[in-house]
């Protein structure tokens, strides 16, 4: 599923070629993706713009001029891409924009959804979600105050998004390598050491940072030409990496269970809180 650095990347590359360009079409394939009627979704987008595009942790907030959003959340399996028709990938497509000669495609909205909503709604869409890792705000200080009181594993810490936003399976295991933790550390060990707690802090800063700037772990380019997007997957240094030597200290990576959810990590240099 792609978490923060996917949606970061989608952010900052799809603002270099939407913004302000007006919508000349909107096809709908599956009704389901959507939140409201077919033909209302067609009638409130066409001949509409799109001025600002936000990411709030998972998601992709489409700011368009008469006020409204579009709420993109991709789930697992959702991608997008934005070419023109001679460029559509051979993929299945749930929405498409129209921008002239180029189309956004939305792809693989089975478990995803795009909405039309108000600013309220918006905001009362997120209004359960964590701080945002990479904010400005986010400090040490802010960090430690999250782990303070909290029970539990660090990767299902890592992965409520009610705590912090925008982490998934992959930069989970990520940070917790960064920070030689194992992912089943107990939360309330690492919160109360200042030293795990700051290592942690660092690590999820690094980890994210460095994913965002090399375009996230997905697998397809967003456009013909995109070199970015996806470039991390090969620097990833445990996740779905069962069985391989560890970059670090040559041992094993392994790949475990954790309250449903898989984990890899190396049990030669990653410790347990």
């Amino acid at each position: 599923m792609p978490e923060l650095p996917e949606m970061e990347n989608y952010r900052t590359l799809l603002s270099e070629h939407i913004l302000d360009k007006l919508i000349t079409g909107v096809v709908v394939n599956r009704e389901k993706t959507i939140n409201t009627s077919a033909d209302v979704f067609v009638s409130e987008l066409t001949g509409n713009r799109i001025i600002f595009v936000e990411r709030r942790a998972k998601h992709l907030i489409f700011h368009l001029a008469n006020g409204k959003r579009l709420v993109l959340h991709l789930m697992l399996g959702g991608m997008l891409f934005w070419g023109t028709e001679d460029e559509r990938p051979d993929r299945t497509t749930q929405v498409e924009l129209q921008f002239g000669d180029h189309i956004l495609f939305f792809i693989g909205l089975r478990l995803g959804y795009l909405h039309l909503m108000t600013s309220k709604e918006t905001e009362a869409a997120m209004a359960d979600l964590g701080p945002e890792p990479l904010d400005r705000r986010m400090n040490l200080e802010r960090f430690a105050s999250l782990l303070k009181g909290r029970r539990g594993t660090l990767k299902t810490t890592l992965v409520n998004q009610h705590i912090i936003a925008g982490i998934g399976n992959c930069y989970s295991d990520e940070i917790a390598f960064a920070a030689s933790l194992r992912p089943s550390s107990k939360t309330q060990n690492i919160a109360s050491s200042p030293e795990l707690t700051e290592r942690l802090y660092h690590a999820m800063q690094s980890v994210l940072r460095e994913a965002a700037s090399e375009g996230g772990y997905m697998e397809m380019p967003l456009m013909q030409g995109d070199t970015k997007t996806g470039k991390f997957d090969e620097q990833c240094r445990v996740y779905d990496r069962e069985g391989e030597a560890c970059p670090r200290c040559g041992g094993t990576i392994e790949r475990v269970e954790i309250t449903g959810k898989k984990a890899f990590f190396c049990p030669n240099c990653q410790h347990e809180a």
